[in-house]
């Protein structure tokens, strides 16, 4: 079967990570891949990784003209015959930090790319999903369903995406357009080294009298990213998986993956104040250690 017969995938979000390994795999089974970049040393990079079947386009999900341009240009590489299977929306960054103090500029940034980013380019893509009953797959994130302190903003970011998610899958039912969400645990893959990195740098950057009120669990939860982010699932695990979701006759509407995962499912079906005791006691951000460090 050829790559014009296989059908195409637009995958975001393929400089580096989850993206772009998911472009790699689906361009190994077969398919004609566009992958989204924002610079040309990542569009030049991709295209040599990729070869003949994956081309780069650049694409900034923030912006809406570029989102346009983004689907025109793929529209008119497959022309009238062309079959666009699938979207992989991934593109996105991790914010993490306590809400008291982060900017609500920053929290835009991490909604506008999580969250409206991923709307944006399914929106922009959909008439040519409906051409062939294509299909949406969501990179998502088990801290949908249980939020630690300090990752409010991409939690949030992942529980709006649920949202959506079961808002276009139902929306686009008639014509027979699956949107699939997958639910990973920690990854390992560079988006979270670069967050502890921004993270630390912004952290450090603070007044000392705002920094010691959070400095205790903020310190504990910033070594528990440090932990999972060489102790995750492979990429390349989570990359095949996606492969089979577009591949599966009748996907299911989630996918869970990583025994963090269950930790998390079990944990969520706890009394809230069990698990916000628990959580606060592993971090040792209590009241007590609050006062201790403000006496």
């Amino acid at each position: 079967m050829t790559r014009d017969e296989k059908g195409a995938v637009v995958v975001t979000g393929c400089s580096t990570g989850i993206g772009r390994t998911c472009a790699l795999e689906l361009v190994g089974r077969g398919y004609r891949v566009f992958g989204s970049v924002r610079s040309d040393a990542d569009a030049e990079s991709l295209e040599k990784a990729g070869g003949p079947g994956l081309t780069p386009i650049r694409m900034d999900v923030t912006d809406h003209d570029s989102v346009l341009e983004g689907a025109a240009a793929v529209g008119d590489a497959l022309g009238e015959d062309g079959r666009l299977v699938g979207i992989v929306n991934n593109a996105g960054i991790a914010v993490y930090g306590p809400l008291e103090l982060l900017p609500l500029e920053t929290l835009r940034s991490q909604l506008e790319i999580n969250v409206l980013g991923y709307l944006a380019v399914t929106k922009a893509f959909i008439p040519l999903l409906r051409r062939d009953a294509g299909r949406v797959v969501m990179i998502g994130s088990s801290s949908a369903y249980l939020t630690p302190p300090f990752l409010g903003p991409y939690a949030s970011s992942k529980c709006a995406l649920e949202s959506i998610s079961d808002a276009l899958r139902r929306e686009l039912a008639p014509w027979a357009i699956d949107v699939v969400v997958m639910q990973p645990g920690a990854v390992i893959t560079p988006l979270w080294d670069k967050s502890i990195e921004s993270g630390d740098a912004w952290f450090e950057g603070l007044p000392e009298a705002e920094r010691r009120l959070y400095e205790q669990g903020y310190g504990a939860m910033r070594k528990t990213f440090r932990d999972k982010s060489g102790r995750g699932i492979p990429v390349e695990k989570l990359a095949r998986r996606v492969a089979e979701v577009l591949e599966a006759k009748s996907p299911r509407t989630r996918y869970r993956m990583g025994t963090d995962t269950l930790g998390y499912r079990l944990m969520a079906m706890l009394p809230d104040k069990v698990v916000d005791a628990m959580m606060a006691v592993g971090l040792g951000h209590t009241r007590q250690n609050v006062v201790k460090e403000r006496g």
